[in-house]
Order: C-alpha cells, then sequence, then structure tokens
C-alpha cells in the first residue's frame, strides 16, 4: 500500500545529509503547506514565506537519526 503523501525515506536521509537536489524535493513537497502559513489578509507575504522556507532547511540541516 502506498502512500503518495509521505516523502520517500530515501529522499529523507539524502535531505538530511545536505544534498541540494534532495532538499529541495523537500521543499516541494512542502511547498503548497508554506504558502497556506505565508497567507497573511488572503494574500502570500514573501518574507513569510522565505522564513519558513529556512526554518525547513535548517531543521533538515539538523536532524538527527540517533536518539
Amino acid at each position: 500500500m502506498s502512500n503518495k503523501k509521505l516523502i520517500p525515506f530515501e529522499i529523507i536521509e539524502k535531505a538530511v545529509a545536505g544534498e541540494p537536489e534532495a532538499i529541495e524535493l523537500v521543499l516541494q513537497h512542502y511547498s503548497p503547506r508554506i504558502k497556506y502559513l505565508s497567507k497573511y489578509r488572503g494574500h502570500i507575504n514573501d518574507d513569510i514565506q522565505d522564513r519558513l522556507k529556512a526554518q525547513l532547511m535548517k531543521a533538515i540541516l539538523q536532524f538527527r537519526f540517533d536518539t
């Protein structure tokens, strides 16, 4: 049974290792959610969107599988 809403584990491993292509795939996956969260008074706020993307990239690179 396949779930299209999940990012494959291999992509997550590569993103955590810092591979730019994998990080971009993760950002693309969460892009709709980031846009939704970036809305302010009915419009997408670019500053909020950039900040959310930066926080996601930081979280990806800080993620550890151990512990």
